[in-house]
């Protein structure tokens, strides 16, 4: 269908469909493989969002019990896996027409979240926004933040999604940041209706600030920040409280010229000395900084805080619900009363649980700390549970989407484990990984085997034996192999193995290294072919590679988490709970197919597991590959 519209695309995909109703296995069976083969390296049907071609075939599958029942077996691996996926990513859309539904209930078990847990008033119009800070790049917490509220704008109301970087701090922010978040939204699949900053809004800011300080629901404050946080912890009034609107003024105007008077103030809202909620104890509204902002550069020296901001130009730009985590739950009673103290437009608010991790920071000011300090390479290390952390481990985007998706919209915060994060991306990389192999080069075994042709020579396999759309390999047969030491110790004599992609042979001899303090290494080993064997009967099958090829330097590294501890305590110091040692790389040669990855190619290295290349091979330079986490433990 190359060349045709997506909308041309949509409705063929439609018409077909009806190829998919009938409930006979064999009627529908070659429609079904077609539709496996046009998946193989797709999430979606037509494009990369969800559109009615997914639905119509997704319900037309889910109502056919029949195709069903087939699914259920497994043996469309792309296809199983888009219906899962389609089923866990828009549960609004992947679901039965209503007369169908009681008839269908039970057949399927549910998994994963519901987010069918609707937001206030939507007949009237859903705008939500996404409101990061340009102060480094998202991470997994901010992932979910921005795919929840690309789910209720986009695909459950039909409505708006604003991005907007909440710039004020110029001591924190860069351009720099602020380009990777837009990037990585776009990588997320996520595009914003529009797009603005809060410096867009300075001046309108400052206008309130005035308007509150000559009303007196503001006031300025030169109290230290040490008493003042005692002040508030206690439900002491500030000595500053009862300043006239006239001196409040004054000081704000010397907080604007930015001069050494200024920087003592900053300006709090004039809410409440002692409510139970110690978030509504007089906030700072505004604080001094004469540092240059990065997009506006030294025309404000005072710059307005987040709490401030959020409802003012919420309700300005249209948002009607401000989806937030739940450690902002004090602070909504803090947005409303400046909703109502401004008379501003009415914005709901609508808390959900933020993703915490075990043995995982997740805090903006904790992992600059590790890449300033040196801990990691950079924000898109691949032990950084940043979006570019963890697609450089070899996440997804899918299964990023996927597993986000499946958690809900639950209020309890829990430490999720990361074995199950990683098992949701097996699911995706494992139908489409090319398999190649790689020996380790550390104390590697020649091996000769008797009954092999004398000439070396070459085959053609399939690189994935279970989806031939991924290509072929050449695999190299000869006399001399290669293979692994842990293999070659674990031998016995008189041994019948499997060789993978060649047969059986037994282990005639084993040659032993004559140095006492290495007598358990084996140097080599004699091996007849035995290829008339039974390869379901052997418990042992070994990689291997021919001698007769060009090789391929490789370094295989894998990784270890940050921290130590599953969950830091309140009175932890996070720093002495960093893992000694957190990368472990081991050189290899990879059979010569692997010359041709590019970076960022996922790959299969046959019993040793997934991996992504990291660097590409070029002469004079190894491979670099990041072994990719299955969620299995070790």
């Amino acid at each position: 269908m190359t060349g045709h519209s997506a909308e041309a695309q949509i409705a063929e995909w439609i018409q077909r469909a009806a190829a998919l109703a009938p409930i006979n296995l064999k009627s529908i069976e070659g429609p079904l493989g077609e539709l496996d083969a046009h998946l193989t390296l797709r999430s979606h049907i037509v494009g990369h969002s969800l559109t009615d071609a997914d639905v119509t075939v997704w319900q037309t599958l889910r109502t056919n019990h029949v195709a069903s029942s087939f699914l259920k077996r497994g043996l469309l691996i792309n296809l199983t896996r888009w219906y899962k996926y389609i089923e866990e990513a828009y549960p609004a859309h992947a679901k039965l027409p209503e007369k169908q539904t009681k008839a269908a209930k039970g057949d399927e078990k549910d998994e994963g979240g519901n987010y069918d847990i609707g937001l206030q008033e939507p007949e009237k119009g859903v705008v939500t926004r996404f409101p990061p800070e340009p102060s480094g790049y998202l991470h997994i917490g901010h992932a979910k933040a921005a795919l929840l509220n690309d789910y209720f704008a986009h695909k459950k109301y039909k409505g708006t999604l604003l991005l907007r970087f909440d710039d004020t701090n110029p001591s924190k922010e860069k351009q720099e940041f602020q380009d990777a978040i837009v990037e990585d939204l776009a990588l997320m699949g996520i595009k914003a209706d529009k797009t603005s900053h809060t410096s867009d809004y300075f001046q309108e800011l400052y206008e309130f600030c005035v308007t509150m300080l000559k009303e007196g629901t503001a006031y300025a404050d030169d109290t230290d920040q040490e008493t003042m946080r005692a002040e508030r912890m206690d439900g002491i009034a500030s000595k500053r409280r009862d300043s006239s609107p006239k001196d409040n003024l004054a000081h704000f105007e010397e907080m604007k010229k930015g001069n050494e008077e200024g920087i003592r103030w900053c300006i709090r809202a004039k809410m409440s000395i002692d409510n139970p909620n110690k978030a509504m104890r007089d906030p700072v509204i505004y604080r001094c900084n004469p540092e240059a902002h990065h997009r506006t550069g030294t025309t404000w020296k005072i710059y307005p805080t987040y709490d401030f901001c959020c409802p003012i130009i919420d309700a300005h730009e249209g948002v009607t619900h401000a989806l937030r985590t739940t450690e902002y739950k004090d602070r909504d009673a803090q947005y409303q009363w400046f909703i109502k103290t401004l008379n501003l437009r009415n914005v709901y608010n609508w808390d959900f649980a933020r993703m915490n991790f075990v043995r995982t920071l997740l805090s903006k000011r904790k992992l600059t700390k590790l890449v300033d300090a040196g801990t990691v390479w950079g924000w898109d290390d691949p032990r950084m549970p940043t979006v570019r952390g963890i697609r450089r481990r070899g996440m997804t985007i899918p299964a990023l989407q996927e597993f986000i998706l499946k958690q809900g919209p639950s209020k309890n915060i829990v430490n999720l484990d990361w074995t199950t994060f990683w098992a949701t991306n097996k699911k995706f990389i494992d139908p489409v990984a090319g398999r190649y192999t790689a020996v380790d080069k550390t104390d590697m075994v020649k091996c000769v085997v008797n009954g092999a042709r004398e000439a070396p020579y070459a085959e053609e396999k399939p690189l994935h034996a279970k989806n031939k759309d991924v290509g072929v390999k050449k695999v190299y047969y000869s006399q001399e192999i290669l293979l692994d030491q842990e293999d070659a110790q674990s031998f016995a004599a008189n041994e019948e193995i499997t060789l993978m992609n060649w047969g059986n042979a037994i282990v005639r001899q084993i040659s032993h290294s004559l140095n006492p303090l290495s007598s358990q290494k084996v140097v080599g080993i004699h091996l007849e072919l035995h290829l008339q064997g039974d390869v379901r009967k052997t418990n042992k099958k070994i990689t291997w590679l021919s001698s007769n090829q060009e090789l391929v330097p490789i370094e295989l590294v894998d990784f270890d988490f940050i921290i130590s501890k599953d969950k830091l305590d309140e009175d932890d110091n996070w720093e002495d709970f960093i893992t000694p040692q957190t990368e472990f790389r081991k050189d290899a040669v990879a059979d010569e197919n692997v010359a041709k990855l590019k970076e960022g190619d996922i790959i299969q290295f046959d019993r040793k597991g997934y991996f992504r290349i990291d660097r590409a091979f070029s002469y004079g330079q190894p491979a670099v590959a990041f072994q990719i986490p299955t969620g299995k433990t070790k």
